[in-house]
């Protein structure tokens, strides 16, 4: 009975908080996405089979926005693929970098870079592991990966076998943490199916798992064994060790781990973790403080579907959709499967909204992959991005059925739980349809509006820029450590704005295989200053900010304040995109 009236008095605590909330929301205009990729110079196709006979040729990969100089704009890395034989005969190189030289304009300097080491590329994350304000990027790959340590001008060195992370097997999601909080950034990885390259299944050879609607397709991952999980903790001197087995994070049922996630779901302050595995029951590994953890994914509700189904999940984030202050969980799913929303209650653990957001129906006919929260109009509240792409491209045989090249979603936050799908309006539905996985979110021209990156299998990569106009305001943080880990990986801002809070945390990995910009972006809608920021180091330090100015990127160091400011340019008027 207690406990009854407890569940009751919280439910119309939170009713009466959605009310307040959603009351009269102001007209604001749709985003509106250009592909500017060709233009901008994005060029040179990810490499793949048009067949694509064999599940590593389906998987890959990820892409990533990040300032490799330092210079103010973001450059991009994408991850490659490969072929059966070129990887046979020594592989492709692992990524390939874009570096802006101006203003939306990019050009491939991933020889002059120093970015050599070959294989068959997945996935790609990026901190400072070494504390030097350089960033490092970590690239997966089958076979084994690379982490380059930055040397700045975006030149890199390849420290791989150096460092001790070069690993084996098919590895896939990555992303850096500093989960004991001694100032270094330590870096998990999921791995895969386990693949031997020189007896890989025949295609056409008709067995259970290499069928789909009748027709046959690669086989997998069903009924192939699995990987375990690896977790390197930094030493602090250039090396790691790989202590997945001690800290209880190993998986050592051989999940088929893809998108990988760290986030404080808890709010106790320390860095849990989320892994969604193909084909198979989620992972949300709770961090018990002393450099283990346990895994709860089961006990939290963040393992399985509503219903209680193992889901094919690729893609993955974290977000406060509701202003609850607490971190909520979005998963894309494979074809036929809602996408998963879980929304967080707290001591109560999670439930599946899904269906009820509105975002498992339009998500349901597409193989899901890279996704992300991100407040696309400047309004305050996130918004959700998925990009899809079928695995079989032999799917386009099939009359009236899922097609190979797909379409991207964008599902617009409604304030009260849902969300609307206006892929069309936002002019997303006028893009080419592609075969899409990573996506990676950031302020590719530094406006304000957030931006999207996205890699097409066998195809160049697709850059859209938003060129949403509204009054909306904005506001962007770069966060710099000093007795935390220099890129500040694991920061959690929080902001008040006219009564509105709002917080987000800097990650490194994320949605598919991919990299967001590091810098932490906050729609404001009407409000023209911050009227608080505070800032909970990765070292549980908290500083705050008061009344600063919206429009504007703060570059803020631990212990000393704001180091610089740049301004944006003063929001567009009107609504000329339509409203709500």
């Amino acid at each position: 009975m207690r406990i009854a009236t407890v569940l009751l008095l919280s439910l119309i605590i939170s009713c009466v908080f959605l009310l307040a909330q959603t009351k009269a929301p102001p007209a604001t205009a749709v985003p509106q996405f250009e592909d500017i990729s060709r233009p901008a110079g994005l060029t040179v196709s990810h490499i793949s089979t048009p067949e694509q006979h064999y599940i590593i040729e389906s998987m890959s990969g990820g892409i990533a926005l990040f300032d490799c100089d330092d210079d103010g704009k973001l450059d991009i890395a994408v991850v490659n693929g490969s072929t059966v034989d070129r990887y046979r005969a020594g592989g492709d190189p692992l990524v390939m970098l874009y570096h802006q030289d101006a203003d939306l304009k990019f050009t491939n300097i991933t020889q002059s870079a120093g970015l050599t080491r070959k294989g068959w590329g997945m996935g790609i994350a990026v901190a400072d592991f070494d504390n030097d304000g350089k960033l490092d990027m970590y690239v997966t790959g089958l076979g084994g990966s690379a982490l380059y340590r930055g040397l700045g001008n975006c030149k890199f060195e390849d420290v791989t076998d150096k460092a001790g992370v070069r690993g084996s097997g098919f590895m896939t999601g990555a992303a850096w943490a500093d989960y004991d909080r001694d100032g270094y950034a330590d870096l998990f990885v999921a791995r895969y199916v386990h693949l031997d390259m020189d007896r890989l299944p025949e295609f056409g050879s008709n067995e259970k798992f290499c069928r789909y609607k009748g027709i046959l397709v690669q086989c997998g991952p069903w009924g192939m064994e699995g990987e375990s999980d690896l977790l390197y903790h930094n030493r602090g001197d250039g090396t790691f060790e790989q202590v997945s087995k001690k800290a209880g994070v190993d998986d050592p049922k051989h999940r088929y781990g893809l998108g990988v996630v760290w986030g404080d779901y808890d709010n106790d302050g320390w860095p849990d973790l989320y892994v969604a595995n193909d084909a198979g029951p989620n992972f949300l590994y709770h961090n018990k403080h002393d450099g283990t953890f346990e895994e709860v994914g089961l006990l939290t509700g963040v393992a399985l579907s509503a219903d209680g189904q193992e889901l094919g999940s690729m893609g993955v984030d974290f977000g406060d959709y509701l202003h609850e202050g607490r971190l909520s969980i979005y998963v894309t799913n494979f074809t036929d499967q809602p996408n998963n929303l879980y929304h967080n209650l707290g001591a109560q653990g999670f439930t599946d909204v899904g269906w009820a957001s509105k975002t498992g129906q339009p998500s349901y006919p597409y193989v899901k992959w890279g996704t992300g929260f991100v407040d696309f109009d400047n309004d305050g509240w996130l918004d959700l991005f998925v990009a899809n792409g079928h695995v079989y491209p032999q799917v386009d045989a099939i009359p009236g059925g899922p097609k190979y090249r797909e379409p991207m979603q964008l599902f617009r936050n409604l304030r009260d739980g849902t969300f609307a799908d206006i892929s069309a309006t936002s002019g997303l539905a006028q893009i080419a349809v592609a075969c899409r996985r990573g996506a990676a979110f950031g302020d590719i021209n530094n406006d304000g509006n957030m931006d999207i990156a996205l890699l097409n299998v066998g195809e160049p990569p697709t850059l859209l820029l938003n060129r949403v106009q509204n009054e909306n305001h904005r506001v962007l943080f770069k966060l710099i450590g000093i007795k935390s880990n220099r890129a500040a990986i694991g920061a959690r801002v929080t902001i008040l704005a006219s009564g509105v809070r709002q917080f987000s945390e800097v990650r490194a990995g994320g949605s598919y295989l991919s990299q967001n910009d590091l810098r932490q972006h906050f729609g404001l809608g009407p409000a023209t200053k911050i009227d608080s920021v505070e800032i909970r180091w990765p070292n549980g330090k908290v500083e705050t900010l008061l009344n600063l100015a919206a429009d504007a990127i703060y570059t803020i160091v631990e212990g000393e304040g704001i180091r610089d400011t740049k301004h944006f340019p003063a929001p567009a008027t009107g609504s000329p995109n339509g409203s709500r």
